[in-house]
């Protein structure tokens, strides 16, 4: 499904003209909270501002135990192998959440438990994913976008293409992501991030092997830091770590390919055999919050998901709400799931990359 331009221009149009969506009443102003336990959220690491754990505690008198993931496929293999149990609800990226739902590993959500789901931004629902919203609730979303310090280079950066300029020798960043890093190199032969050509997909990996001399580290986590102390002076990163970078550093450029980007949204699901499925919808409706939502993407810097909260965010933060207006939405995609045959070529091609660049 393509639907990247509806969401984009969308996006603009709900963050210029009011009544867009209006906040909807929180749970904890309408009704108690009676479900007690434990909740067991399973995600990345850092993926909550410790107040808004430390508050769903003490409101609802649900304790939170944390466990964290470092790769959607590995949640996923953990989730396979506890038969959709251990985890009561689980944040994870959008590909990976198909493949959970294809194989009967996601609950529906019993929605008159979260009241506040008209607070999402109806521009990142009925998603390729989860197409109904029968399963899933957003919880931000974000593009894979290059940001460098210009003090250090004497090209401009307008695209992929640029980073594989000699001026950029050993001074460059990469997420850890191999259908990102794989699909920016078919993008800057024109191609589509989840192109089926085997043919095609060889010619990009040839084409990254070429760009091996310029890269200085890959890393997924923490790279926005390597970006502000000056390790690296061009990354291709995370919307969260360009928030960060930027905030951190503002005479760092952000440039937004113009070979197009990939889209991708981050949702909570509740696995099919959850122990404390009612811990997981109360805690879904506690973040939906509008303010505790602007707290959350304050935290995290990713896209904000949930409408209302725009307002409460803090000025030098609404910038990164979404990709500026002036951008050609036409040639952004959402990176999705392709064949098994495909994907063990996009990991051979990943595979001999990261031995070039070493």
């Amino acid at each position: 499904m393509k639907k990247i331009l509806a969401i984009i221009m969308a996006v603009v149009l709900c963050m210029t003209i009011a009544g867009c969506s209006a906040p909807t009443e929180n749970a904890a102003d309408t009704n108690e909270y009676d479900v007690g336990g434990t909740l067991n959220l399973y995600t990345w690491e850092g993926m909550f501002p410790q107040e808004i754990l430390d508050g769903f505690a003490e409101e609802t008198g649900i304790d939170i135990i944390y466990n964290n993931f470092d790769f959607d496929e590995t949640m996923l293999a953990k989730l396979q192998a506890a038969g959709g149990g251990d985890y009561d609800l689980v944040i994870a990226d959008d590909y990976i959440i198909e493949m959970a739902i294809a194989e009967g590993l996601v609950q529906k959500l019993d929605k008159s438990k979260i009241p506040s789901l008209g607070n999402v931004n109806p521009v990142y629902t009925k998603q390729f994913f989860d197409p109904t919203d029968e399963y899933t609730v957003p919880y931000g979303a974000g593009v894979q976008t290059i940001i460098y310090d210009p003090a250090l280079f004497d090209v401009e950066i307008k695209g992929y293409a640029d980073l594989w300029n000699a001026a950029f020798e050993d001074n460059v960043g990469l997420i850890g992501n191999y259908r990102v890093i794989d699909g920016m190199a078919l993008k800057v032969m024109g191609e589509s991030y989840n192109t089926e050509d085997t043919a095609v997909i060889e010619a990009a990996g040839q084409k990254l092997l070429e760009l091996a001399p310029n890269i200085r580290l890959i890393k997924d986590e923490g790279l926005q830091e390597d970006l502000i102390s000056g390790e690296v002076g061009a990354g291709v990163v995370y919307t969260s770590q360009v928030t960060m970078a930027k905030m951190a550093k503002p005479e760092l450029e952000i440039v937004y390919p113009e070979e197009g980007l990939g889209f991708g949204i981050m949702s909570g699901f509740i696995p099919s055999q959850a122990p404390n499925p009612n811990a997981a919808h109360a805690f879904l409706e506690y973040i939906l919050d509008p303010e505790r939502a602007a707290a959350c993407f304050e935290f995290l810097g990713y896209y904000c998901t949930t409408l209302p909260a725009e307002e409460f965010i803090a000025e030098d933060m609404k910038e990164f709400l979404t990709i500026p207006s002036d951008f050609d939405t036409s040639k952004m995609e959402m990176i999705e799931n392709v064949s098994a045959e495909t994907l063990e070529l996009h990991e051979q091609i990943w595979t001999a990359f990261k031995a070039e660049c070493e």
